[in-house]
């Protein structure tokens, strides 16, 4: 069976792939080793999938239902399987197979077989808590991302949120000296980076990219986070990406910034998260993530997100 990469994949990763890489080239010879070295069998890529990984349903050599997750290193999948082995299933995906290479002989090259390939549970792929009415949903995700909020192990492998984002503001400091129209709101937002980072309340291990599509249903609990971009840092800076979910339905509304303000009050207060806090981080997030948009291509999703960010 040939495992092609879905579309939406192929254009996400070529929007932000450097020079010379050739993963998505060798991916699908990458996924049927993985396959074949695991036993498993295959049901169906996972469509349209995400933007970072290919996610295969497979099932394992005793029949158990489970998910093959192949990603980059760009994308830091072993980050994830450091993140989602601390966790043990507590709030998010549980990994089936914990080490890399557990079991399992070395690839060809003599590489370690499971080098960016993940072996997961099975959750409902199809259902996220993006599928419930909005109040519920952002409900039952605050709930599953309290559960992640943990001290993170000792000698942890991830970038803390002061690393991340002084990656992040670099680039925002060269988006805004070719384009002026953004300037004032990047300036906005690294003052805010600045002061937030001045004294974090707390470090935890933290998703890093959560949203509602990050939720799925489950069998051993009703909702299970999946996709971590794991770092280390404080909680209102997990619980910012959360804030700006379903932007475009926020902008559509003509209340869409009051319904901003009291959604930042409300996670705020069930979270015990500073509320100005979660304003910064969220303004900050919102200017990162729209300049990038801009930056590889996507005018429209820019244009909502600093819209959005306006608002803050």
């Amino acid at each position: 069976m040939v495992l092609e990469p879905p579309q939406r994949l192929v254009r996400a990763l070529g929007e932000t792939a450097p020079d010379g890489d050739d993963w998505l080239e060798k991916l699908p010879e990458t996924a049927r080793r993985a396959v074949a070295l695991r036993e498993l069998t295959v049901e169906r890529v996972q469509v349209p999938g995400g933007r970072s990984s290919l996610v295969v349903l497979v099932r394992t050599a005793d029949g158990t239902p489970a998910v093959l997750k192949l990603a980059p290193g760009r994308a830091r999948p072993e980050a994830e399987r450091a993140a989602l082995a601390h966790w043990a299933g507590r709030g998010a995906v549980q990994l089936l197979e914990a080490a890399p290479g557990a079991g399992l002989a070395a690839d060809g090259d003599g590489a370690p077989s499971a080098e960016g390939v993940l072996l997961l549970e099975r959750l409902h792929p199809d259902v996220s808590v993006r599928s419930l009415p909005e109040a519920k949903a952002l409900l039952e995700a605050a709930g599953t991302l309290r559960r992640l909020w943990v001290e993170p192990p000792a000698g942890f492998p991830f970038e803390t949120v002061a690393e991340r984002t002084g990656r992040q503001a670099e680039a925002m400091r060269a988006r805004a000296r070719t384009d002026p129209e953004v300037a004032p709101l990047v300036d906005l937002a690294l003052a805010a980076r600045e002061e937030l980072l001045a004294a974090p309340p707390e470090h935890r291990l933290l998703h890093g990219t959560f949203r509602q599509s990050k939720v799925l249903a489950g069998e051993r609990m009703p909702w299970l986070a999946v996709g971590p971009d794991p770092v280390v840092g404080e909680c209102a800076f997990d619980l910012a990406r959360l804030v700006r979910d379903r932007v475009e339905d926020l902008i559509a509304q003509p209340s869409g910034a009051a319904t901003t303000r009291r959604r930042i009050k409300r996670l705020a207060e069930s979270l015990d998260v500073d509320q100005e806090r979660l304003r910064g981080w969220t303004l900050f997030r919102a200017v990162e993530s729209g300049v990038r948009a801009g930056r590889v291509g996507r005018p429209r999703d820019a244009e909502l997100l600093l819209e959005f960010a306006g608002w803050l």
